[in-house]
């Protein structure tokens, strides 16, 4: 049997009802302080939206701390190039959107180019 993630010793369900004020006294500091300066104006507006309940929600803001009313949520960041599907899930409260959404992608080196050198062409590809 799998045990149940908890977070801070509540469950989902618990972190759903929570209040705004109860959950930044959770969180640590960076993100405690992030709430108390208050959200910028794109912030407010897709916390607006997503209190509405709309169901496909896109952002640019990779910055804004995740909060109990987006769990269960799949919310759409934008990684510099395209918007990916980020599933909001108990364990990411507290994070920021962005570290969901990698901006690079990893290097896979092919065999050498054309005007490659000698010594680099005779190098293996592994």
């Amino acid at each position: 049997m799998a045990k149940e993630f908890m977070f801070y010793g509540r469950t989902t369900e618990e972190m759903q009802k929570m209040s705004m004020d109860d959950f930044i006294k959770l969180v640590p500091s960076r993100a405690r302080r992030k709430f108390t300066r208050g959200l910028t104006a794109a912030e407010k507006i897709f916390m607006r939206n997503l209190t509405k309940g709309q169901s496909d929600l896109h952002t640019h803001c990779r910055d804004l701390v995740i909060v109990p009313a987006m769990l269960g949520k799949t919310i759409k960041v934008y990684n510099g190039k395209e918007f990916m599907p980020v599933a909001i899930e108990l364990n990411m409260l507290g994070h920021r959107l962005g570290e969901f959404a990698p901006t690079t992608k990893r290097v896979q080196h092919s065999a050498p180019g054309i005007g490659a050198t000698r010594s680099s062409s005779a190098l293996s590809v592994r």
